[in-house]
């Protein structure tokens, strides 16, 4: 067959057929590292859980109550009495004075105001009393078993009461005080007596309060006395050395002669800048800016002259010589317009340079004048803020006296009422029925935390569970099919050698109804039938008939694939098929006891040369066209020769049978397991439901996918209610909950 020369391309040339059969696979590790992938679990498979473990869970949670029932029973009953505390918000503190109209404090402080109270309640100012008048540190056994030093370093610490409890109810302005004991009177008695010592505590806190306060007011009144009479004497004085009755009034004065000064020292400056500019051109010689002057028109006026009496000199000059009296008078004419020009040029820049220096004088006299008034209103208005804070001071100690005075006498008024704003509303009597053990709840607790303990023990027993246990679950963490499961039945594995061969048109189908399901069962035994499922399901996947070689292995020893070859050879030799089963295992071999022989010779004797393997062939008496191969007596050498010569062997088998069934090792940790995988046409996996780890499993499968060996799936043994989460046990007619036909 094809498939038989794969052996050849793992042993490499020159190699001997001697060497051990695992130097055939240096490159093939013989515990491969596999991490299953871990697929979601379905509901289904919980319910399966509680329903395989509902006998367990019921013994758990009945015992769990039982037990709950007999302690709840034996218990010391307790009783609880309580005291109601009502808190008036709206209640004023003060009998007399400006807080005697208003709430004591703020309504959003409620809850802190509450709490206060509560803490207060259990303070040990409150709870002393109480505890030595009825002793309760004695019957809350505080001081039991306890030296004398000790009991009365206890007694002289602060008192906490195990059994108080003060609690508020929502939304309400009620403070309980809750007692237990086993006593009901002695119960209520505490309560109303730390109720009581509560109210008194409070009123002694404010007494303490108000007498401090009076007595720190009285010694902040004489030192506020005199602080008074010498801001008084301070002010007096002051008024004295400023000679006015209000310095405020002389510094407004000097406010608005300051702000006069400094609009006409400002007006100075601009008149200044203006003379300064005119003055700064008229020193640059150009007629322009003495023309722009307040005697410019005069002359423009002289300009014009000067310039007509040039044109009529000239106009002499070409006309008559230098000696004639027109020349003579016209020269007088030009020289006396120019005199008069160049003179009244300079009274214009004399003017300038007298009104710049007016303006540079007033300017500074100005801004003299505002510098001095200035200072005069920095050192009024100074004096004038000294005058006013003195004031004020003075007016604020005289208030401030006057303030506490009317406080002490209020105080010394409300000193002596009680603090109205917290009463008892309602005193505490002896209850009837106890509070603990409160039977009810305890069942409950114990009926809910049991169930819940019991169903999450299954759950996690469950997840640690690593084994294969049925067959979806199998794929779902193998990733390959399951072709066959087996159930239990000891008796299968003890078959007599002699037993006549049922043929399956033999089969006796009766009808069966088991609520609203239908089906049939079988005279037969249950393995037989999952046993047919199993031939049936490897021989109908074989389209194309060359399945000729089979060989069974397993992740570890006792797995049941000895007794599953042998029955999976008897199933498929009945359907008239010639058959021969191989017993492969060479170390241990177990597939003679089966049938009921002793050989002595087998397939060592055939590896080895020594025998033919016609020679060892056995016909099976009472079971027709099945043959069988014992394994011989094992030896070392023998197994290392089962790689050379497995596949010759298996090509000369297929000659003469149908089929041919090799029961082998446990791969993990044979060698000669690897070498059958490869010569074989397939490899079908057996696992024992519940036992075989899934690692394990994985491991055989990543090892084979490795070799390229036809693996044709995963047969689980062993399969029962127990192990299975689908509800069934065996693959045959009632499997799945539906009919299947018998074999033809």
């Amino acid at each position: 067959m094809p498939e038989h020369s794969r052996l050849a391309e793992v042993i490499p040339p020159g190699q001997s057929n001697s060497l051990p059969a695992v130097a055939y696979y240096p490159q093939i590790p013989m515990q491969q590292e596999f991490e299953p992938e871990t697929p979601a679990v379905p509901l289904s498979h919980y319910l399966w859980i509680l329903r395989r473990q509902r006998w367990k869970i019921v013994a758990f949670v009945a015992s769990c109550v039982l037990v709950t029932v007999v302690v709840s029973a034996r218990l010391q009953r307790i009783y609880e009495s309580t005291a109601t505390v009502d808190v008036d918000r709206q209640a004023p503190q003060e009998v007399v004075g400006q807080d005697s109209n208003r709430s004591s404090t703020a309504p959003n402080d409620a809850d802190q105001f509450l709490a206060t109270q509560v803490k207060l309640i259990q303070s040990d100012a409150v709870l002393r009393p109480v505890a030595e008048e009825f002793h309760l540190l004695d019957k809350e056994g505080q001081l039991n078993r306890m030296s004398p030093e000790k009991a009365q370093q206890t007694a002289g610490a602060p008192v906490v009461l195990k059994r108080l409890k003060v609690t508020r109810p929502p939304n309400t302005y009620l403070l309980l005080i809750s007692y237990r004991s086993p006593d009901p009177v002695l119960a209520s008695n505490a309560a109303n007596a730390i109720a009581t010592s509560y109210l008194n505590h409070t009123y002694n806190i404010r007494i303490r309060s108000a007498a401090s306060l009076s007595s720190f007011m009285e010694t902040q009144l004489d030192e506020l006395k005199a602080k008074m009479e010498k801001s008084g004497l301070a002010l007096a004085q002051f008024e004295k050395e400023l000679d006015v009755i209000n310095p405020e009034e002389k510094t407004n004065i000097l406010s608005s002669r300051l702000l006069q000064l400094n609009t006409e020292y400002t007006a100075a400056q601009g008149e200044r800048v203006g003379k300064e500019a005119a003055w700064n051109a008229m020193k640059s010689g150009s007629l322009e800016a003495a023309q722009v002057s307040t005697q410019g028109a005069a002359l423009a006026q002289l300009n014009e002259t000067l310039n007509q009496a040039r044109q009529r000199f000239a106009l002499v000059k070409s006309t008559y010589g230098s000696t004639h009296p027109e020349y003579r008078k016209a020269a007088s004419e030009l020289a006396e317009v120019e005199r008069q020009f160049e003179s009244t040029r300079g009274n214009i820049a004399e003017r300038i340079a007298v009104e710049y220096r007016q303006a540079l004088n007033r300017e500074q006299m100005l801004q003299k004048a505002v510098g001095e008034t200035k200072a005069e209103w920095d050192l009024i208005n100074s004096r004038s803020f000294e005058y006013q804070q003195l004031k004020r001071e003075a007016e604020a100690d005289k208030t401030l006296y006057d303030e506490l005075i009317r406080k002490i006498r209020e105080a010394d008024i409300n000193v002596g009422f009680q603090n109205n704003n917290i009463r008892i509303a309602d005193s505490a009597r002896p209850p009837l029925r106890p509070v603990f053990p409160n039977v009810t709840l305890n069942l409950l607790l114990a009926f809910l935390l049991s169930t819940l303990l019991a169903v999450g023990a299954a759950l996690l027993q469950d997840t640690l569970d690593t084994t294969l246990r049925d067959p979806k679950e199998a794929s779902r963490f193998l990733g390959t099919d399951v072709i066959g499961t087996m159930p239990i039945d000891r008796v299968a594995a003890q078959f007599s050698k002699t037993a006549e061969p049922v043929e399956a048109s033999a089969i006796i189908a009766k009808p069966i109804k088991s609520g609203n399901r239908k089906g049939y069962y079988s005279t037969t035994s249950e393995f037989e039938e999952a046993v047919r499922t199993l031939r049936n399901t490897i021989l109908l996947s074989d389209f194309e008939g060359r399945l000729r070689s089979i060989v069974l292995t397993s992740a570890a020893p006792s797995e049941g694939k000895t007794t599953i070859a042998a029955h999976l050879a008897i199933a498929n030799a009945a359907r008239g098929k010639k058959t021969l089963i191989v017993d492969g295992d060479l170390r241990r071999p177990s597939l003679h006891t089966k049938f009921g022989l002793t050989p002595r010779e087998g397939l060592s004797n055939v590896l080895t040369g020594e025998l033919a393997w016609q020679d060892v062939v056995m016909p099976i008496e009472g079971r027709p066209n099945l043959s069988f191969l014992p394994a011989g007596l094992g030896s070392h050498r023998a197994a290392d020769l089962i790689g050379p010569r497995l596949s010759t062997l298996l090509d000369e088998f297929g000659k003469e049978y149908d089929l041919v069934i090799l029961d082998s090792p446990p791969l993990l940790g044979f060698a000669e397991c690897l070498q059958m995988a490869t010569a074989a046409d397939g490899v079908l996996i057996v696992s024992r439901a519940g036992e075989t780890k899934r690692r394990a499993v994985a491991e055989v499968i990543s090892v084979l996918n490795r070799l390229r060996a036809n693996i044709v799936g995963v047969a689980l043994n062993q399969v029962s209610k127990n192990t299975s989460s689908d509800g069934y046990s065996y693959n045959g007619y009632y499997s799945y909950g539906h009919y299947q036909k018998p074999d033809k």
